[in-house]
């Protein structure tokens, strides 16, 4: 299609269907969160939906953002208060469309976080664990990357930033699992799976107990670092299939 613009709804139905997003138990609802304009040509995409991000939106004149975390969480105070009301109110006044996918995101075959992570650091997958499949299992295909010391120097690399790593460098790679985000949970099921190593974006203070007694290498390298691919994957694709201009804003977050 060369068009330069897509209707809201026409764009919110493919993307529910390009993600499948019925098939998931997520903590919050995929899709659109917030209307705005109906029709869109300029589309911001950003890890999550912070005040920061939501001004640079506007700063760029964009019809709609597109996001890994957006909002209303479940459990979280229902109330339009705060930061919420503050957040709401720029994108309401501003008529600014809010598109959200949380684990659909991470689990897309194509344009997901785990995927999109895998080709960062040259991660060949071959299998998937877990809840939903959400994690995935591979090998590295970088011959000269042969211990954890190895991997955790490639995801410094290209992730500009510094793994906490838990376990010995010099332990060989044998299969490596991954999954994106606050994934630290998965460490047991990457293990039923036959890991030797796992890498995620956080860890948690059970899990490094874990990682040591069972010998598993534990690689934490970031939350938003490894999260940063799978969105603008999705919006590069947007922007060829509807003609749509893209632009990825990156608010910087160490953790």
């Amino acid at each position: 299609m060369n068009q330069k613009s897509v209707n809201r709804d026409e764009l919110a139905k493919y993307l529910a269907e390009a993600l499948n997003i019925t098939q998931f138990r997520d903590y919050c609802p995929n899709g659109l969160q917030v209307e705005g304009r109906a029709e869109i040509k300029r589309l911001v995409s950003g890890v999550t939906a912070s005040y920061a991000l939501l001004e640079a939106a506007v700063a760029n004149d964009a019809d709609a953002i597109l996001v890994h975390h957006g909002y209303f969480w479940r459990g979280e105070d229902a109330r339009v208060i705060g930061p919420k009301h503050k957040r709401l109110k720029l994108l309401l006044t501003h008529d600014i469309n809010l598109f959200a996918f949380h684990l659909p995101l991470d689990a897309h075959p194509d344009f997901g976080n785990n995927v999109q992570l895998a080709q960062q650091l040259d991660l060949l997958p071959n299998g998937r664990f877990g809840d939903d499949n959400l994690g995935w299992l591979g090998s590295v295909s970088d011959p000269l990357v042969r211990t954890v010391g190895d991997l955790a120097n490639l995801i410094e690399r290209r992730l500009h930033r510094t793994p906490v790593l838990i376990g010995d460098p010099s332990q060989q790679l044998g299969q490596i699992a991954w999954c994106t985000g606050a994934a630290q949970n998965f460490l047991g099921d990457a293990i039923a799976a036959g890991a030797g190593v796992y890498i995620s974006g956080e860890i948690s203070e059970p899990t490094v107990h874990l990682a040591r007694e069972t010998g598993v290498a534990y690689l934490a390298a970031g939350h938003h670092a490894t999260e940063r691919y799978g969105v603008q994957a999705l919006g590069r694709h947007l922007a060829e299939r509807f003609g749509l201009q893209h632009q990825f804003i990156d608010i910087d977050n160490p953790v």
